[in-house]
């Protein structure tokens, strides 16, 4: 199911966010972009791991599609632009690789992406969001925080992440 919908909090009446399957191919290359961007502030912390703690921080990183609920992609005059998940992991419902192409930042795109998270979640009968980042994402925290999200204990499987930084979001 697509749900186009214009975001008149964003700064242009061209941002369109859309419900999308995990395997659309422009999700996946949002979230390739991602990767490639975030990828080597890590790469010093994650080359003095030993092989087991490398697998340990992959395991926790790995996503199972079965387990998400949503997948929102947010559009600029039709360019894919952002990008952001959620998840059911137990009990809690987690945001998962929330992500805005650098050309597209500034204009309130990873904001609107979380905002129809967070009524996602609702929706479904949530009280609160969670959500893990790490220690070299230093413009997610401002945003997470910004946003009202306040700092958690590091909660499985993140705990295998020594530089990981968890957050959560009362919503009602």
């Amino acid at each position: 199911m697509i749900d186009r919908r214009p975001l008149a909090e964003s700064r242009t009446d061209a941002v369109e966010l859309e419900r999308v399957d995990w395997h659309d191919p422009r999700a996946v290359a949002l979230r390739a972009a991602m990767d490639d961007e975030i990828g080597p502030r890590y790469a010093g912390d994650v080359a003095g791991f030993d092989p087991d703690a490398r697998a340990a921080v992959s395991r926790a990183l790995a996503i199972d599609p079965d387990d998400l609920v949503a997948t929102l992609m947010a559009t600029v005059d039709g360019v894919p632009a952002g990008h952001a998940a959620l998840r059911r992991l137990g009990d809690e419902w987690e945001l998962k690789r929330v992500v805005t192409l650098p050309e597209f930042r500034g204009r309130g795109v990873s904001r609107a992406l979380i905002t129809e998270i967070e009524r996602l979640v609702v929706e479904q009968g949530g009280t609160r969001l969670i959500l893990q980042t790490g220690h070299r994402q230093p413009e997610a925290v401002r945003l997470y925080e910004w946003l009202g999200y306040r700092p958690i204990p590091v909660y499985p499987p993140y705990d295998a992440i020594s530089f990981s930084h968890c957050y959560a979001r009362d919503l009602v």
